[in-house]
């Protein structure tokens, strides 16, 4: 029953934010994909492009089981072979290079009674950074924690600080937010109930957010060259989700459906050679801002 009430609460939270990106976008509508996976499970993928606001993004549920392949048995270190997930991945691609693109991901995945656990995290990429949008991000991420448990915003911000890193790039992938794994009654001192009101907790936390982030700069104009650094900005996105994203290894070992996984691409990137911005420029502010550390709250 536990994993049941998982499923609907996960797929409600989906419902609920399409409904609102709909609503803030004004123009395009998510279309609706229902699949089913080979091994056993599917889910719904839901995707909006050449809105308003939002020029691609995806907010897909999704409920797998089966058998664990080799390489996720070795890399979890378990021996089981039966596994049951399901979760929640959001990435929104906003056409605006002062709407910031964001990130995501709640989680459930259980071997056995005795193994299993919650992940997920949300996480804020802008193409320009905003210190006061970047502030506003943190501070709510903080309250959502603050409701569970004092030590969640500080861990979660640290490590979404060391996961979204593009190591061969020496960067941050955007201003940071919560990262969380393998959250269990051990490791938090909660029951799986308890936890499971957090997860929901983020998942519903962002719509709010992320709608209050589009009003505030959905109108700001942009010049060319504004644009030209957009997609320059998208292509480290990329490097990161193809590189080092592990959802996206998880989903291409699992034989996860391959757009489902890939939705989290960029629509249009530039990869411009050695681009180094003009000094004293927004870009070059925005440059300062991608490091670890950077005490938002």
């Amino acid at each position: 029953m536990f994993r049941e009430n998982i499923v609907t609460a996960y797929q409600k939270i989906q419902d609920d934010i399409c409904q609102a990106i709909e609503q803030a976008d004004g123009l395009s509508q998510f279309e609706e994909e229902i699949w089913e996976r080979e091994g056993g499970g599917g889910g719904r993928t839901r995707i909006m492009q050449n809105g308003n606001v939002i020029e691609k993004g995806g907010v897909n549920f999704s409920a797998v089981h089966g058998k664990l392949p080799e390489a996720v048995k070795r890399s979890f270190k378990v021996e089981s072979d039966e596994f049951f997930a399901t979760g929640v991945s959001i990435v929104m691609h906003p056409s605006n290079p002062f709407v910031p693109i964001i990130h995501m991901n709640i989680r459930y995945f259980e071997l056995d009674e005795q193994t299993r656990w919650f992940g997920g995290g949300i996480d804020l990429t802008p193409h320009y950074v905003i210190d006061t949008d970047a502030r506003f991000f943190h501070h709510k991420m903080k309250e959502t924690c603050d409701r569970f448990h004092p030590d969640f915003y500080p861990k979660f911000k640290q490590q979404a600080d060391d996961y979204f890193y593009i190591k061969h790039r020496e960067e941050t992938r955007g201003v940071g937010g919560i990262f969380y794994d393998r959250l269990q009654p051990a490791s938090t001192g909660m029951s799986y109930e308890d936890i499971f009101e957090f997860s929901k907790a983020v998942g519903e936390s962002f719509a709010p957010v992320y709608t209050e982030v589009i009003d505030r700069n959905r109108n700001t104009e942009f010049t060319e060259a504004e644009k030209e650094w957009q997609y320059l900005r998208r292509s480290r996105y990329a490097e990161f989700n193809l590189v080092y994203d592990s959802g996206t290894k998880f989903g291409l070992e699992t034989n996860g459906r391959i757009e489902s996984i890939l939705m989290s691409l960029p629509p249009v990137t530039k990869w411009t050679y050695n681009f180094k911005p003009t000094e004293n420029s927004p870009e070059a502010f925005t440059s300062t801002r991608l490091r670890k550390g950077i005490d938002w709250v």
